[in-house]
């Protein structure tokens, strides 16, 4: 249950979700009195000392062995430890989402091709900014609003409303003001903002059982194919956006080429092969900077996991989900 919504939640679940929030919220008054970088210094060291070394790492740690079965054991902890440090920091930064900005005398972002969406904004069709967890992912909304781009960022409720209220909060505080979840009605306003050639700026990098089998690090993961069909429907651009953190509360964005792509006129097959475009280019995001994505994430498909949807229970019969599959980018063109 991700919030309070057609009635009050149950008296467990509200006292559960509020002692949850009741720490949330003790830290996070530490980080606020910190300033900007004294937190994310400590959330790092958090990150690095305390969240490291607990089991969940394990998760992270088979997934790097997965997708670089090339790495030595040292290079591994390595990675993972600075995806730790990143994740802390990024949790302690954000009371401070507001202060970070590519504007003013000392700007915290800098940005590599932000002509690339220029461009695409002005064309009027709609701009879908696909990125993932990468960095401080809070930081693209906050740059998009700061270069007056207007539009929406679409997001997946946390599951404690209370804190789930307080991060939109933030958000909204520091970048776009207009924050969309996922489902239905959420898609319809998507629908009416592309039309209006606004922005859309979704993370598409978590797997799930309502997507389509797409090739991702030798493995076919489950993947939405909203961005893809969006962008197929609408005729809207598709533009991969990649975070990185530099030093401390400083990052650079990247902007990357458009994802082209000619339609066959086949609408599953279509969607299909332009989803299998976009996580190629989130994979190529990653090994970009493989510590500063979030291993801990359940990607690929387990066992158990059942796809719901025709198209979901289409391509993963198709494709065999969990296989080795070789990248090669003729086979999708």
């Amino acid at each position: 249950m991700s919030a309070d919504e057609g009635g009050t939640l149950p008296f467990g679940d509200r006292l559960r979700y509020g002692m949850e929030a009741a720490g949330f919220f003790f830290l996070i008054g530490i980080f606020k009195v910190l300033g900007l970088d004294g937190a994310s210094a400590l959330g790092g060291f958090i990150g690095r000392e305390v969240l490291y070394r607990t089991p969940i790492t394990d998760r992270a740690r088979d997934n790097l062995r997965a997708a670089y079965p090339e790495k030595t054991p040292a290079e591994i902890e390595a990675i993972l430890k600075e995806m730790w440090d990143n994740l802390g920091r990024t949790v302690a930064e954000y009371p401070h989402l507001h202060k970070i900005s590519m504007n003013g005398p000392n700007p915290r972002i800098e940005v590599t091709h932000i002509e690339r969406s220029d461009a695409a904004m002005q064309t009027g069709k709609g701009v879908l900014f696909v990125s993932g967890h990468f960095a401080n992912w809070e930081v693209i909304g906050a740059a998009a609003a700061q270069r007056a781009y207007d539009g929406a960022a679409v997001y997946r409720p946390v599951n404690n409303p209370f804190v789930d209220r307080w991060i939109v909060k933030q958000r909204m505080k520091a970048g776009l003001k207009e924050m969309i979840t996922k489902g239905p009605q959420g898609t319809r306003r998507i629908f009416t903002l592309l039309r209006r050639g606004k922005g859309i700026f979704l993370l598409v990098d978590q797997k799930t059982n309502e997507g389509v089998a797409a090739p991702f690090f030798g493995q076919m993961a489950m993947t939405t194919p909203a961005p893809a069909g969006l962008a197929l429907r609408l005729g809207a651009i598709l533009l991969p956006v990649r975070n990185e953190r530099l030093k401390g509360a400083h990052f650079r964005m990247h902007v990357l080429p458009p994802i082209r792509f000619t339609p066959t006129g086949n609408s599953d097959e279509d969607v299909q092969m332009l989803t299998a475009r976009i996580n190629e280019a989130i994979e190529d995001c990653v090994r970009e900077r493989p510590s500063q994505w979030l291993w801990i994430h359940r990607r690929w498909p387990r066992e158990k996991d059942v796809p719901t949807g025709r198209r979901a229970k289409a391509s993963q019969a198709a494709l065999g989900a969990g296989s080795r599959v070789d990248r090669d980018g003729s086979s999708w063109s």
